[in-house]
C-alpha cells in the first residue's frame, strides 16, 4: 500500500485517519478525495496541509469519472472508504442522500476498485447495522437488523462490498466501528454537541430517560484499528472496531457537565427519536486476534474530546454560528421538550 484513496477524508473519522496515518508512514501518499458536504471541512486538514505525501481532490463518490480521474492521476492501489451520510437524526429527514452516497456511492467505488486492481478496498461501517441488541454483543456473522434509514444504508453498503468480493474476488474488507468520539466531530453529534451547548451554558438536549448504551470509543483507536485490518486482515472479512464496553447516555452527559464544572440543570429531556436503538454492543476479539488492543478507556476519551473542544472554540463556533447549523438544529429539536 503506497498510494491510498481515502474518500471522505475531510470529515470527521476520515481526518483523523489522514492525521494518524501520516504521523506513523514515511512511505504512504495519502490521496484525501471530498465532495466537501457540511461534514467535510478543510480546517479538518490543516495540520497537514505541508506534508509532501499528502493531496486533495475535491469530488464525489457518486460520480463515476471523477473517481477514475483520481486513481488514474495518482496511482491508486489501495481505497478507504470514510464517505458516508452518517447522522441518525438526518436520516430520518431527507433519507433519500444516504442511501445516494452511502449505496450508491459505495458501488460506484467498488467498480473503481475492481477497473483498476486495487491491493485492497476497505469499507468503514457501523454497529448500527446490527441493529439493538438488548442481551449479549455483536459478533461479525450476526444477521443484519438495521432501525433507521442511515443504518439501513450502510448494511446495503456492506453487503455490496462482500458481493463483490464472492463474485469479482476484490479483496474487500470491512470494520463496524463504535460511536466514536475525539477531535473534529461535526457537533451535531451527540457528544460534541453537549459538551459545545454546556460550554455556553445551553440546554443539553437529552433523548427519552438516557439510558440508551453505547460504546464511545475515541477515534484514534479507532483509526488504529483501521490500519491494524489494512495490514492484517483478511479479504472478505469483516472486524467490530470498538472497546467492548457499554455506557449510558445520561452517565455520558452527566460525565462531560461534572468535566466541565457545569450544572446538571442544563441536561433538557426531550421526546425520543423514532427507533431509537436501545443498546449497541459488539464482541472484539477477531480484531484483538490481530494484536489491536484499545488504549482510551471511556473517561480518558471524554477527557480528551472535552480537551480538544475547550481548546478549539474557534473550530466549532464557526460552524455553531451558520445559519445552515440553526435551522437544522431547529428543526430537530423546537417542540421536544419534556
Amino acid at each position: 500500500m503506497k498510494n491510498i484513496l481515502v474518500t471522505g477524508g475531510a470529515g470527521f473519522i476520515g481526518s483523523n485517519f489522514v492525521h494518524y496515518m501520516l504521523g506513523r508512514y514515511d512511505d504512504v501518499n495519502i490521496i484525501v478525495f471530498d465532495k466537501l458536504t457540511y461534514a467535510g471541512n478543510m480546517e479538518n486538514l490543516a495540520p497537514v496541509a505541508d506534508n509532501p505525501h499528502y493531496t486533495f481532490v475535491h469530488g464525489d463518490i457518486c460520480d463515476a469519472a471523477a473517481v477514475d480521474a483520481a486513481m488514474q492521476a495518482h496511482d491508486i492501489d489501495t481505497i478507504v472508504n470514510f464517505a458516508a451520510e452518517t447522522h441518525v437524526d438526518r436520516s430520518l429527514m431527507e433519507p433519500g442522500s444516504f442511501i445516494q452516497t452511502d449505496v450508491y456511492g459505495t458501488f460506484v467505488l467498488l467498480e473503481a476498485a475492481k477497473k483498476f486492481g486495487v491491493e485492497r478496498y476497505h469499507q468503514i461501517s457501523t454497529d448500527e447495522v446490527y441493529g439493538e441488541v438488548m442481551e449479549g454483543r455483536s459478533t461479525e456473522t450476526d444477521r443484519l437488523e438495521p432501525r433507521s434509514p442511515y443504518s439501513a444504508s450502510k448494511a446495503g453498503g456492506d453487503l455490496l462490498c462482500l458481493s463483490y468480493f464472492t463474485s469479482f474476488g476484490l479483496p474487500v474488507t470491512i470494520t463496524r466501528g463504535s460511536n466514536n468520539i475525539g477531535p473534529y466531530q461535526y457537533p451535531e453529534k451527540v457528544v460534541p454537541l453537549f459538551i459545545t451547548n454546556a460550554i455556553d451554558d445551553k440546554p443539553l438536549p437529552l433523548y427519552g430517560d438516557g439510558l440508551q448504551m453505547r460504546d464511545y470509543q475515541y477515534v484514534q483507536d479507532h483509526c488504529a484499528g483501521i490500519d491494524v485490518v489494512l495490514r492484517k486482515g483478511t479479504p472478505g472479512e469483516i472486524y467490530n472496531l470498538g472497546t467492548g464496553v457499554e455506557t449510558t447516555n445520561i452517565t455520558m452527559t452527566k460525565t462531560i457537565l461534572k468535566m466541565l464544572g457545569k450544572p446538571e440543570s442544563l441536561i433538557q429531556p426531550v421526546t425520543d427519536r423514532p427507533g431509537h436503538d436501545r443498546r449497541y454492543a459488539l464482541d472484539v476479539s477477531k480484531i484483538e486476534s490481530l494484536g489491536w488492543r484499545t488504549e482510551f478507556d471511556f473517561d480518558r476519551a471524554i477527557e480528551a474530546t472535552v480537551k480538544w473542544y475547550v481548546e478549539n472554540e474557534d473550530w466549532w463556533r464557526k460552524i455553531k454560528s451558520g445559519a445552515a447549523y440553526e435551522a437544522y438544529y431547529a428543526r430537530n429539536y423546537t417542540g421536544r421538550e419534556v
